[in-house]
């Protein structure tokens, strides 16, 4: 299992979906915030361990991140009700709403608490936070965006999880710029429309899933755990698959989402855009690319006990899902005929 059930876990997740279905379903500002709030608090208590100082430390980090975010969107509620009528001021808080909610969902410029987080998370709350935690803001975010100021959010999201993927050694760090990365798509989805956010955000959330799974049942955490393990053949082929997948590479499944906004944005004529998103995709692929080529390569410690586990439990469910990755672009692509 990714995490040991118990009530109290069970129930701070109930709190945290249904919070989630509070903020987006609302029709007032105010309910919105108390949504994201009640979110807030929810998954404080699932992330905080008093085992692990490092969970204790992002438990506050984040908690403390997150207040800030919140005092700001509801302060910029308030003046948005006291001045209306004055469009300059009106646009000046549309920016500052949309920074409140994309400083919530950690995306850059206002990234720099993410990273920091996600390393004293386990893997299951490195997923949720990954994806589940980004649904309230984007939704709320779509209801009043600022063109502009986004535009300028999406190269910088595009660039900086790109950038910051160099020379981590963490997992977790990686997974986490590839999330920044993958944000900018997300955004440009999303001002594209909600059907193709929603189909995009639903492909990114499977393959996050599998590669959190795999980590989490090899409890791996830092690369050179991926160097030093003597893997089955296929394990790491389904390693190769997912990480390029995730990369976007075109025979495989992550790409069809990207390719559907690539054409939205050449109908567009957002070439810029489009130019920037395609040459930072290549080089995080380049960067995948480098993990697998030096994990293959430097496979040196023989351990009979990893491959016997692995063979009698994990190999279906790897590969099933693996397959899935690989030949979920061919599917869809029949589908289009």
């Amino acid at each position: 299992m990714f995490f040991n059930i118990n009530s109290n876990k069970m129930f701070f997740l109930f709190i945290l979906f249904f919070s989630t279905f509070i903020s987006i379903s609302s029709n007032s500002w105010l309910s919105c915030w108390i949504g994201l709030e009640i979110n807030l608090l929810s998954f404080i208590p699932l992330i905080s361990n008093s085992k692990n100082l490092l969970c204790s430390e992002a438990a506050l980090k984040y908690f403390l991140t997150q207040s800030i975010a919140s005092i700001n969107f509801l302060f910029m509620i308030l003046m948005k009700m006291i001045l209306l009528k004055n469009f300059e001021i009106n646009n000046l808080i549309s920016i500052l709403i949309n920074s409140s909610l994309l400083m919530k969902m950690g995306s850059a410029p206002f990234h720099f608490w993410f990273p920091n987080i996600i390393e004293g998370l386990s893997w299951f709350n490195c997923f949720i936070l990954m994806t589940w935690q980004k649904i309230s803001p984007m939704i709320l975010l779509s209801y009043y965006m600022n063109m502009n100021f986004l535009l300028i959010i999406m190269i910088f999201n595009a660039i900086i999880g790109t950038m910051g993927s160099m020379n981590q050694t963490s997992l977790r760090k990686l997974l986490s710029f590839s999330s920044i990365n993958n944000l900018g798509w997300m955004l440009s989805a999303l001002t594209i429309s909600e059907n193709l956010w929603l189909f995009y955000f639903t492909l990114y959330s499977f393959l996050i899933s599998i590669m959190c799974f795999i980590f989490y049942n090899f409890n791996m955490y830092f690369l050179n755990q991926l160097f030093s393990l003597n893997l089955n053949v296929y394990i790491n082929f389904y390693f190769f698959f997912n990480f390029l997948s995730l990369g976007g590479m075109p025979p495989l499944l992550g790409f069809l989402p990207k390719w559907i906004i690539i054409n939205f944005l050449i109908m567009n004529k957002s070439f810029i855009i489009l130019f920037i998103f395609i040459m930072m995709s290549l080089i995080m692929l380049f960067i995948y690319i480098r993990i697998i080529y030096f994990s293959i390569i430097f496979n040196y410690m023989k351990m009979k006990w990893l491959k016997i586990f692995i063979k009698n439990k994990m190999i279906l469910f790897f590969s099933t899902f693996s397959m899935i990755s690989f030949l979920g672009m061919i599917i869809s692509t029949f589908l289009f005929f």
